[in-house]
């Protein structure tokens, strides 16, 4: 199946991709999650950290500023020999910054041997980078130093004979794996923005599935295929769903309307060729009588006669067809009605003696005893029945036998006319109620507007008029009308 892709209009701006937003969007999200977790435990593994490298220096300044020592007196305490470790002269020798150092530093912030060793290079290093060493001795809190290029916590403190105290822990350590866990969470978090990309394009695809269904549907119709629709999902959401029926509706509406609309333009055409038809035979033979007339070649009192007979015939007939197309125009504009309770009964046995007093010689029968009441126009009703009786004075021959009907049920009322003639094959019965049509290819005496005029009304009621027919089994034309309710009785 060929997919349409509509381009964007060159004036206009570039249009995104829903799915590229969607993807676009929950990346960044993802990103600025990783981004704000990956600071709040660096920042949290960073602070436990210090903590536990303050926590020791304070310990160690504590025992050392708190006991009343000399230096005198920590040079002849065997039980510190851990100090003789930490101010081992060995450390000049290691390239790499020692984790810790000791060092003893006089009033004026210079290093003092300590145990009989002279400072150390770690020593002076960190007396030259302390400086004067009172301020580290006021503050609680060590601070941060670098000593040649390290990173180190200081804090200091004096003992009973004025010498100053320096203790320093490395962070180095620290830092370091401040950056191994930062370069973990980035490829860690880059891992998972990449599979998160992945698999949103991927659900993102599968659900925008209907809506470019919807897509190729509407170019289709857009293209002339009103019978298209947007197909059902296994895999789709409650929005895009309802989203769904709501389109296809549409669609079906749109299609219907256009249908309409079609057959409506098709019977306005063939409407007016047949009224220009009918119209143009009469007139032209008026005309053509007239220039006769003209002529001086109607001399004979008999072909006047016969032509002013014809003449007034044609002109009867062009003012039935005026005059029902009027009734038709009426009908297409819904007029009001003029409704009370109405006897169909009495109206049928009415239209039955009409038929009696106009051909003698035709059997008529009524089934309509008593009174069956429809809030309707009576004039329409009559025009009902006067049509449908005279479609059948019209087109049976005069020995024909007619019967009239009135029945109720189901809170409806059904007149029909039937009657025994020659019928209508099913090709002229699907059009029985057509304007201007006329079985056998348009013979015989009927403008055709009978029927359509009969639909009409029946329609402005709010009812349904069918005809029942075969070749050689007669025709039963139907009308059902809303039956008249209780409450409409009272107010009549």
């Amino acid at each position: 199946m060929t997919r349409r892709t509509r381009l964007p209009h060159p004036g206009r701006p570039p249009v995104r991709s829903l799915r590229a937003q969607l993807t676009v969007a929950n990346v960044v999200l993802l990103a600025l999650g990783i981004v704000a977790a990956t600071a709040v435990s660096v920042l949290g593994m960073r602070y436990y950290l210090l903590d536990q490298i303050d926590t020791e220096l304070v310990r160690t300044r504590d025992s050392l500023g708190g006991s009343e020592l000399t230096l005198r007196q920590i040079d002849s305490l065997s039980a510190l020999r851990f100090l003789r470790d930490r101010v081992d002269p060995e450390w000049d020798q290691d390239d790499d910054a020692p984790d810790s150092v000791f060092a003893a530093v006089g009033r004026e912030g210079e290093p003092v041997p300590v145990l009989g060793f002279a400072p150390s290079r770690a020593q002076r290093d960190l007396a030259d980078a302390v400086g004067d060493p009172d301020a580290l001795i006021r503050d609680p809190e060590p601070q941060d130093l670098t000593v040649r290029g390290n990173a180190y916590r200081v804090t200091a403190t004096r003992l009973a004979d004025g010498t100053g105290v320096l203790i320093a822990g490395s962070t180095e350590p620290l830092h370091d794996g401040v950056a191994k866990a930062v370069r973990f969470d980035l490829a860690i978090g880059t891992l998972l923005l990449l599979v998160l990309a992945c698999l949103t394009m991927m659900a993102v695809r599968r659900r925008m599935r209907p809506l470019e269904d919807m897509v190729e549907t509407s170019s289709a119709i857009a293209e002339g295929d009103l019978t298209r629709r947007v197909p059902s999902s296994c895999d789709t959401s409650l929005e895009v769903e309802q989203l769904r029926l709501a389109l296809n509706s549409m669609l079906q509406q749109v299609e219907s309307a256009y249908r309409t609309r079609e057959r409506s333009a098709a019977q306005l055409r063939r409407f007016v060729a047949d009224a220009s038809h009918e119209l143009r035979t009469p007139l032209a033979a008026i005309r053509g009588y007239l220039q006769l007339h003209e002529r001086g070649m109607l001399r004979d009192p008999t072909e006047r006669r016969r032509a002013w007979d014809r003449m007034t015939t044609e002109s009867d007939r062009m003012g039935r067809l005026v005059d029902e197309l009027l009734v038709l125009a009426r009908l297409d504009q819904r007029p009001e009605l003029r409704k009370r309770n109405v006897d169909v009964c009495r109206l049928a046995r009415d239209a039955a003696q009409d038929l009696r007093v106009q051909q003698p010689d035709r059997p008529v029968r009524v089934d309509a005893d008593g009174a069956v009441l429809v809030h309707a126009d009576e004039a329409g009703l009559r025009q009902i029945l006067g049509n449908l009786v005279g479609n059948v004075r019209t087109h049976t021959p005069a020995d024909v036998p007619v019967r009239l009907g009135v029945t109720r049920a189901d809170g409806e009322v059904r007149l029909w006319v039937a009657d025994e003639g020659p019928g209508l094959a099913p090709e002229d019965a699907a059009r029985v109620f057509d304007r201007f049509f006329r079985a056998g290819g348009g013979a015989g005496s009927g403008l055709g507007l009978g029927l359509a005029i009969v639909q009409g009304v029946v329609r402005a009621h709010g009812g349904e008029v069918t005809v029942d027919t075969a070749p050689g089994e007669g025709l039963t034309a139907t009308v059902t009308l809303p039956s008249c309710t209780e409450k409409a009785a009272q107010a009549d």
